[in-house]
C-alpha cells in the first residue's frame, strides 16, 4: 500500500502491517537524517531510531491528524536524540588545532537534501489542495524568471489592484490545507 497518509495512517492504526511497512520505509531517512545531524554513533543511532518507532506505536492512535505525521517524529527524533545526548553527559571533542575547529561543531549536518525534498513534495501536496485560480496564481508569482504583474494580469483576467490582495488570501489557505496542518510556519512564510 503506497499513498497519501491519510490512508496510510488509518490503516496502521488498524494493524495493517503493510501500511506500517510503508510509513516506516518512507519516513525513515528522514529519521536517519536528524540522527547523523546529531553525530551519534551507530550504536546510539540505532536506538533512537528504535525509541522513535516505539514511540510512534505506542502513540499512532493519538495522532489526530495523519499529515502531521512527518512533524512528529522530526520533533520526536530531535527530542529522543537530545535525551539520549543529554543522559550520557557526553560532549563532542574538538581538535583546536583543526582548520574547522569550533565551526565544525556548530555546523549543522544535517541532510538538506532529504528534508528540501520533503519540504518540496508538502508543498505540491498543499497547492494541489488549492481552487485552480489561487494555484495558478501562485505558481505565476513564483515562476523564475519573474512573470511581471501586467503579464499576470493580462493570463488570469485580474485586475493588477488584485493580486497582491488574492495572493494574500492564496497564501492563508495554503498554510491551512491538510498537507500542511500541523508543521509550523517554516515551511510557507509568514506575514511580517
Amino acid at each position: 500500500m503506497t499513498g497519501p497518509l491519510s490512508m496510510l495512517v488509518p490503516a496502521a492504526r488498524e494493524g495493517d502491517q503493510h501500511a506500517w511497512d510503508t510509513i516506516v520505509d518512507r519516513f525513515a531517512p528522514l529519521v536517519d537524517a536528524i540522527i547523523r545531524g546529531h553525530r551519534l554513533s551507530e550504536a546510539d543511532g540505532d536506538d533512537v531510531s528504535q525509541t522513535v518507532w516505539l514511540r510512534l506505536v505506542e502513540h499512532l492512535g493519538d495522532l489526530r491528524e495523519p499529515d502531521a505525521l512527518p512533524g512528529w517524529i522530526r520533533t520526536t527524533t530531535r527530542h529522543e536524540c537530545l535525551r539520549l545526548l543529554a543522559a550520557r553527559g557526553r560532549v563532542r571533542p574538538v581538535d583546536p588545532q583543526d582548520d574547522a575547529g569550533l565551526d565544525a561543531v556548530a555546523e549543522d549536518t544535517t541532510d538538506t537534501g532529504l528534508l528540501d525534498a520533503e519540504r518540496a513534495q508538502l508543498l505540491r501536496e498543499a497547492l494541489a489542495e488549492l481552487p485552480e485560480a489561487r494555484r495558478a496564481l501562485l505558481l505565476l508569482l513564483l515562476a523564475d524568471p519573474p512573470v511581471a504583474y501586467d503579464e499576470i494580469s493580462r493570463l488570469l483576467g485580474m485586475p493588477i489592484g488584485s493580486i497582491g490582495p488574492t495572493r494574500a488570501r492564496a497564501l492563508d489557505q495554503l498554510r491551512r490545507t491538510r498537507a500542511l496542518r500541523g508543521l509550523g510556519p517554516d515551511l510557507v512564510g509568514r506575514r511580517g
